[in-house]
């Protein structure tokens, strides 16, 4: 038997008999058998080292060292292999521990490991700020392999405050451990990990982009289209992409990016090779999650234009009011001077439709943060299911619609893009022609691989001029054609 199928199912007992809610505590869920074998199978590991080391920093009960130990077993060179595993969760340590001598006792290898029951950034935070002396260097590896806990701390955790470099507001662990892996590298060794797709753009993440694209570069992608087949064990739905990294500053050319519909199949994958420069592009260090020369295609076009809604004197907001914070406020008429308030679900064919017989569709409240202008608005949906034919979904709203009100107010569940000055009817059906088109939804799902349609994204994303936008819009007001073909016919013009 595999070393990787034995953990397996000494870690499915363990599931078994241990709650969820305890797991969760530690962000802890486990690889799949599948998985673990295809990201221990992206290693290019080298041929000629007789010792090799060997980092899992959240090993749990040890799955992905154990297809790690797998491979190595087809190198003859190899005749060590140096395993350091770090767990702090008391719950799971036996486990590991025991699973690690059945593999050391199974091996065609010399077996050579450690457990360290210890915090994996905090036991290194002194060496990582480099407070300690010249002398004491870290710890270094040949390869890191990790399914890292994902767990949400506060701004102010003690993990946060020893990795404040790459930190910006409430950060969350798992990014901290690749950071902590990509220091903890040699160089030209390798890292890989499963993590949810979140960090590959948005603010929160900026510092630790910039910080890690300056150690490592990316050399694989793998993408999920399910997201609740990637832990065979657990019953989790989570976005989650695979990458491989290694420590050097020579860019490839390429990254090879592929693609499975779930974790059990990546015989039957997609593969395509992306210009490096494509894949991490921008101020931003964005990275760009391209599957194909279609959507290549539509990057390229895109960034032809060099304007932002911002550098246009528009931006993307995100809604004021959040009902279920409000509920004192919130009536089903216009009593007492109550204003329209705004939900996803007034968006309907490209327009903005109210009132709709809705619950709680007005507002009576005196907090100005809470109420705006009654102007014209391109509302857009920050929420869409996975499996939508669009993640973009917007409508146009005209004030004109609604003359009784010099007020109303957005649910925090729509975005809104507004003006430096009122936008005119022009400016708003030119934005919907940009945002209803095929090219600027599929720009936006590779720039982010959420199903949240942030506005930091959004107002980073290239955008024509102001003239051509309303120009778009004169075209769409000529045709009443609010379909994505019609707006595609308008834009294509201008790419």
């Amino acid at each position: 038997m595999r070393a990787v199928d034995f953990v397996v199912e000494t870690t499915k007992r363990y599931v078994e008999q241990m709650p969820k809610s305890q797991r969760k505590k530690y962000g802890q869920f486990f690889t799949s058998r599948e998985t673990a074998a295809f990201m221990a199978g992206l290693l290019d590991l080298p041929e000629n080292k007789k010792i090799i080391s060997v980092l899992d920093p959240g090993a749990g009960s040890g799955i992905l060292t154990a297809a790690v130990v797998d491979r190595l077993q087809n190198i003859p060179s190899v005749e060590t292999i140096c395993l350091v595993c770090y767990e702090n969760n008391g719950d799971v340590i036996e486990l590991l521990e025991s699973n690690l001598e059945e593999i050391k006792r199974h091996s065609s290898k010399e077996i050579v490991y450690e457990v360290k029951r210890e915090n994996y950034i905090l036991s290194q935070e002194e060496t990582y700020n480099g407070t300690f002396s010249a002398e004491l260097n870290p710890k270094t590896y040949d390869i890191v392999i990790a399914n890292p806990p994902y767990i949400k701390l506060p701004k102010l955790a003690p993990e946060a405050m020893a990795m404040q470099d790459v930190c910006y507001g409430a950060p969350n662990l798992y990014f901290l451990f690749a950071e902590m892996s990509a220091f903890n590298l040699m160089e030209n060794g390798e890292m890989v990990y499963i993590v949810p797709r979140s960090w590959t753009s948005g603010a929160y993440f900026k510092k630790f982009r910039n910080k890690f694209f300056k150690e490592v570069v990316l050399e694989n992608i793998h993408l999920f289209e399910s997201r609740d087949r990637v832990f065979e064990i657990e019953s989790v739905l989570q976005e989650t992409m695979i990458f491989k990294a290694r420590k050097t500053s020579q860019k490839p050319e390429t990254v090879r990016i592929t693609t499975t519909k779930t974790s059990s199949d990546f015989e039957d994958r997609t593969v395509y090779q992306a210009p490096y420069e494509t894949v991490i592009n921008g101020e931003e260090n964005y990275v760009y999650l391209v599957t194909n020369e279609m959507e290549a295609g539509v990057l390229q076009k895109m960034n032809g234009w060099k304007n932002t809604l911002p550098k246009i004197g528009l931006k993307m907001k995100t809604g004021l009011t959040v009902d279920f914070r409000n509920r004192d406020a919130l009536c089903d008429s216009a009593e007492n001077g109550a204003v329209p308030l705004f939900y996803a679900q007034h968006i309907q064919e490209g327009k903005v439709v109210f009132p709709i017989g809705k619950e709680n569709e007005f507002l009576s409240t005196s907090q100005t943060g809470l109420l705006q202008k009654n102007t014209n608005y391109l509302f857009v949906k920050r929420f869409t299911a996975k499996e939508e034919h669009r993640r973009l979904q917007c409508g146009v709203y005209l004030a004109k619609k609604n003359p009784e009100y010099n007020r109303i107010s957005t649910q925090n569940k729509i975005n809104f893009i507004t003006g430096i000055r009122e936008l005119s009817e022009c400016t708003v059906y030119g934005l919907y022609v940009l945002f209803n088109s095929t090219f600027y939804d599929i720009y936006y799902r590779i720039l982010n691989g959420s199903t949240q349609v942030n506005s930091t994204e959004v107002n980073s994303m290239p955008v024509p001029s102001i003239d051509v936008i309303e120009s778009m819009g004169k075209s769409l007001l000529k045709t009443h054609d609010m379909s994505e073909a019609s707006c595609d016919r308008i834009l294509e013009k201008y790419l």
